[in-house]
């Protein structure tokens, strides 16, 4: 890998008694992963830059003396300790020419080595199809053959006649032995290669031995909807999202693949392991668009870039889904109700362009105590001052619903008269509250199981064609973790971190803004307010 080390004499040299002298840096991954699997550990000696460069590796071993142009001090001793005897003779002349003392010799008395038969290096073809180039895909399935431990050869590249042309690409693997290939492929499969057909098998199914845990070296869930190869037919695996397993159950009708978080493998189903038979699909749209091109707020989350532009186009999706019977989810946090989002969260609402809300007992909690004490945590919201006894609210607002036993109850009692929730309760949108150990109350409403609230969410996620999060770390990223690919996630917060993370989950469906949750709000209520307008003209 080092142009400097042209032979392999310059950078490699086998000693006696099994040891080896040698430049790591001047060998890629895979040979360097060679070499450690032939050459244990206590038997390699690694140079330094200052050696190599000295052309250490050149040199005439005979029996414990090892002849050489020169040694660091540092080399000697680490050889002597060994039981080498280092003779040092000027060759710096020779190596003006490229060699030194092992070029300067002809051995006739080499010992013979007798190394296995059968080699155990392995390769497959994968097969890789899409915008390549734009996308950077092929640079970094070909980056990760290399930093995993192997290497590739590039058997075709077709780039396409026109830009919207997708490219195809055949590219060989090749690893030291089965365990890096099936690392490597494990990763390969992620990014969307597939074995060609020759080559495919079924998937590997191992059968679940205890409820709640997967088989080893079980394949682990991504984003992207994925297929498995089971008795010679591809099958789509069934509530895709990401950190699960594939379980396989058996039906009069055939096989059925469903991805499943661990705790809820069963009895008498079987877990997709390893990589073989496995396919991810990405459509050109998901996959990363790849730039080294220097550009001002190039990145994918800036707190820079004009919020109303991305408004206009949020709302413009917001407007096309509701127009098509599609599905927005809000996932918000109490910031919404402390900024005074609530009254434009509400008006959406009302105009079904939110269709599910999702959260935790604070959001309920705060909306509710501005619609019965026009305050939130104590804070008169058309003031902007702290109310005397406010810091009470919120535990009157949990003990008024609790009182009625739920929301929708405390709607239907007249306590409840307006409000996010009210809205929900009125206009039939499903809301679902996660709770947590920092929860007063709670309200009855909110799911302190943990599974069971995680069920709730995905449950209400399902076919989601938008999801707005709204300033909730927590929540935004544990709906994150359940979204597949193809569904548009856009987050709005104030810190950066937060919004970053969640773009950062593997899709450029995410867009993130940075700004002020309740400014964002009103903003997208104003901006749905010209379409519709700008329709009714029409």
């Amino acid at each position: 890998m080092d142009e400097r080390f042209y032979h392999l004499d310059t950078c490699f040299c086998p000693l006696t008694d099994g040891y080896l002298l040698y430049y790591p840096a001047a060998f890629d991954a895979y040979s360097n992963r060679l070499i450690e699997m032939r050459v244990p550990e206590e038997k390699r000696i690694p140079l330094g830059e200052v050696d190599a460069v000295n052309f250490a590796c050149n040199a005439v071993n005979v029996g414990h003396t090892i002849v050489m142009n020169q040694a660091s001090d540092e080399l000697k001793q680490i050889l002597e300790q060994r039981g080498f005897t280092v003779r040092e003779t000027p060759l710096t002349e020779f190596l003006k020419a490229g060699g030194a003392a092992k070029c300067l010799t002809l051995r006739v008395t080499e010992p013979r080595q007798d190394w296995p038969h059968t080699s155990t290096i392995q390769h497959r073809v994968v097969h890789l199809e899409g915008h390549l180039l734009d996308s950077g895909l092929i640079n970094q399935v070909l980056d990760t053959i290399v930093a995993t431990g192997g290497s590739f050869q590039v058997l075709n590249f077709n780039l396409g006649r026109q830009r919207q042309d997708q490219s195809v690409a055949e590219v060989k693997v090749s690893a030291p032995d089965g365990a890096v290939l099936e690392e490597i492929m494990g990763q390969l499969v992620d990014l969307g290669a597939v074995s060609l057909p020759d080559a495919v098998t079924n998937a590997t199914l191992d059968p679940v031995e205890q409820p709640g845990v997967a088989p080893d070296d079980f394949y682990v869930t991504t984003i992207y909807p994925t297929e498995v190869l089971v008795n010679g037919a591809w099958i789509r695996v069934q509530g895709q999202r990401m950190d699960g397993a594939i379980a396989i159950t058996h039906h009069t009708n055939g096989p059925m693949a469903r991805c499943k978080l661990l705790r809820d493998l069963q009895l008498g189903e079987s877990v997709v392991t390893g990589s073989e038979g496995i396919r991810t699909i990405r459509k050109p749209s998901s996959l990363k668009k790849s730039t080294e091109e220097f550009s001002f707020m190039g990145a994918g989350v800036s707190s820079e870039r004009r919020v109303e532009l991305i408004v206009e186009q949020i709302a413009w999706d917001m407007r096309r889904i509701r127009d098509q019977g599609g599905k927005v989810v809000v996932t918000a946090g109490p910031v919404v109700i402390h900024t005074g989002g609530s009254e434009h969260l509400t008006k959406l609402i009302r105009d079904n362009y939110v269709h599910v809300l999702l959260g935790g007992n604070a959001i309920a909690v705060h909306d509710i105590e501005q619609a019965l004490m026009g305050t939130s945590l104590g804070m008169d919201m058309k003031r902007g001052v702290s109310v005397h006894g406010g810091h009470r609210h919120h535990l009157k607002a949990i003990n008024a619903i609790r009182r009625c036993g739920s929301i929708a109850n405390a709607v239907e009692q007249g306590v409840l008269t307006s409000g996010v929730f009210y809205e929900c309760v009125k206009h039939n949108v499903p809301f679902s509250l996660a709770g947590s150990i920092r929860d007063d109350g709670p309200l009855p409403d909110t799911k302190m199981d943990l599974i069971e609230a995680q069920q709730d969410y995905a449950r209400l996620i399902q076919d989601a064609d938008l999801i707005l999060m709204l300033s909730t770390m927590l929540h935004s990223i544990g709906v994150g973790n359940m979204t597949p690919a193809g569904v548009k996630l856009v987050c709005v917060d104030i810190n950066p971190a937060v919004v970053t993370k969640l773009s950062d989950r593997g899709s450029v469906e995410s867009t993130g803004v940075v700004t002020d949750v309740g400014l964002f709000l009103s903003l997208l209520v104003q901006q749905l307010s010209r379409l519709t307008t700008k329709y009714a003209q029409v």
